[in-house]
């Protein structure tokens, strides 16, 4: 009960900077009015303020929306009270059959429901002090990022072929099942394949070194292939309502600009391609905040041949995206290719994480310390 207590309290640690917890209900059979609002029970999961809370009046902190108007909503991608209080008010009139004066009254609601807050710091260190953190699989990793990879936020992992990164989603993907003691999250991983590299193969390897059950570890894992950046774009909305039926602990996207860098070629297009970019990564940090999922994307690499000294200095790689994905991710962890079988990661960039490396290795239960020489 704790621990599941404590996962509830991770997933709205972003939502604790600017919100506070919403109360939590069931959903009715039919339409919500003034008697049928009530609250569900403290395990109800996966801990999001579901669109029924909306059909209740105002006077109970509704906004009096119908069937009919609950299914626009869900049909314009909207799954869950969160979404409409991290959105702007003006997206709202994009949905079908919703005006001004009804778009204001669910902002207005959904406000009340999802309440903003200013918080003071030592209470914000006390929520960072309680968010689940993700083992890597490796302690050396683990401690060069201070306990694992952080719910909440974005971390992008970039580097060339072949230095570990698919590798180290395959390995969050079973360890976000482990429980929080042992690093886990107790929770489901959602991965999206751009590249066409993820084996559940290896998830049944990972699964039997941290002697977990091989069925119910893939069970546990949704698996999606994008073949196009729209395509792409698109299973985030799938992801949101995914999110919204059952609990999440990841959300890897393997690799987020692969697709984005082929669709969109030539420095004709070199324009449209960030500003997709930007909006895909917007709605990335938008998941992270709403559901408080670990958000993992790869990012692929491109020589940047220099001159003078640096030429001599071995080969030059810069990540892909530029300026757009540098400011979305929170943390940016550089992956190369060490001596023999082990591999460096690189603390790039971090509002939190000194810089700093750590080596470790790829063996049959994914991402482990690498042996010391």
């Amino acid at each position: 009960m704790e621990q599941q207590v404590q996962v509830r309290q991770n997933k709205r640690v972003r939502r604790e900077t600017g919100l506070e917890d919403a109360a939590m209900v069931e959903a009715p059979e039919v339409p919500a009015s003034e008697e049928q609002v009530v609250e569900a029970d403290a395990d109800d999961e996966p801990g999001i303020t579901k669109l029924e809370r909306l059909c209740a009046s105002v006077d109970q902190k509704g906004a009096g929306l119908s069937k009919t108007d609950l299914n626009a909503l869900l049909d314009h991608g909207i799954h869950c009270v969160e979404t409409i209080a991290f959105m702007p008010q003006r997206k709202l009139c994009e949905v079908k059959g919703i005006g001004e004066q009804k778009a204001a009254r669910i902002y207005a609601a959904a406000k009340q429901l999802v309440p903003m807050r200013m918080v003071s710091a030592a209470e914000m260190l006390q929520l960072r002090r309680n968010m689940v953190q993700i083992t890597t699989g490796s302690a050396k990793l683990d401690h060069l990022l201070k306990g694992g990879v952080e719910t909440g936020q974005i971390t992008e992992v970039f580097g060339e072929f072949r230095c570990g990164k698919t590798q180290l989603c395959h390995t969050l993907c079973v360890a976000c099942q482990l429980p929080i003691s042992k690093g886990g999250g107790e929770s489901k991983a959602l991965y999206i394949d751009t590249e066409g590299t993820f084996r559940p193969e290896r998830l049944a390897d990972i699964a039997r070194r941290y002697g977990l059950n091989e069925e119910d570890v893939l069970e546990n894992v949704t698996y999606a292939r994008a073949y196009n950046a729209e395509h792409q774009d698109r299973l985030l909305v799938e992801a949101a309502s995914v999110f919204c039926e059952s609990r999440y602990a990841v959300l890897i996207v393997d690799s987020a600009t692969g697709l984005f860098r082929t669709d969109y070629s030539g420095r004709g297009e070199l324009a449209e391609r960030q500003q997709a970019l930007n909006r895909y990564l917007r709605k990335l940090q938008r998941i992270a905040d709403e559901h408080g999922v670990a958000v993992v994307i790869t990012n692929q690499v491109m020589a940047s041949p220099e001159s003078g000294p640096a030429a001599y200095m071995g080969p030059q790689v810069k990540p892909i995206g530029g300026h757009i994905i540098g400011h979305a991710s929170q943390t940016r962890l550089y992956f190369r290719k060490g001596k023999g079988e082990t591999r460096i990661c690189k603390v790039y960039d971090s509002p939190s994480l000194p810089e700093g490396e750590a080596m470790f290795a790829i063996d049959a239960g994914g991402i482990v310390d690498a042996p010391d020489r």
